[in-house]
């Protein structure tokens, strides 16, 4: 089964290598369509290695493996939107001209804020924080959560992740705040 929803995930939310972990497999299940630009990339890239000091092109595994994951994942043809939106932060406007472009239904960000409701009203868009897009989808088909989560843990094994190390990743990439991209 795959589902028409669909979901951009905006570059803070891609910070964490354990957040995105989580979300490509929820991506997986075909409970949504999951989204992003090659400028969501770039920012997320960027993020990382200025905040945590990796080389870009360390990280082009890990942009490779998302692309793969999740097929036509990548959207393109939205920059001639980009000139005629508006929101707080200029620099945002490839976010919502990409979720625009493939019919979008959210916006996953931590910052949502940065997409106020009545710039993106008219797009028939709205943003989630990662916590509450993870339980609605969860809550889409009971156990999804649960199944993604024992899937992402297990792929971890050189080094081997507890299930205790795990839920602490995925919390200190819920609670701290995500550098600005």
């Amino acid at each position: 089964m795959i589902s028409t929803f669909t979901a951009v995930f905006d570059s803070n939310v891609l910070f964490s290598n354990r957040l995105t972990s989580l979300l490509m497999w929820l991506a997986m299940s075909g409970l949504f369509r999951a989204r992003w630009s090659n400028d969501i990339h770039r920012e997320w890239m960027e993020a990382v290695s200025r905040e945590r000091g990796i080389p870009i092109a360390k990280l082009e595994g890990r942009r490779q493996y998302m692309d793969a994951a999740v097929p036509d994942s990548c959207v393109t043809g939205y920059e001639d939107l980009i000139p005629a939106l508006s929101l707080p932060d200029p620099d945002d406007r490839h976010v919502l001209a990409a979720a625009i472009r493939c019919g979008a239904g959210t916006i996953v960000n931590f910052n949502t804020s940065d997409f106020p409701a009545d710039a993106l009203l008219k797009y028939s868009l709205h943003t989630r924080t990662p916590d509450d897009f993870i339980l609605d989808v969860d809550g889409l088909s009971q156990g999804t959560l649960l199944n993604a989560a024992r899937d992402d843990i297990a792929h971890y094994i050189d080094p081997a992740i507890s299930v205790d190390d795990y839920i602490e990743g995925i919390r200190n990439a819920q609670a701290q705040k995500q550098p600005t991209t």
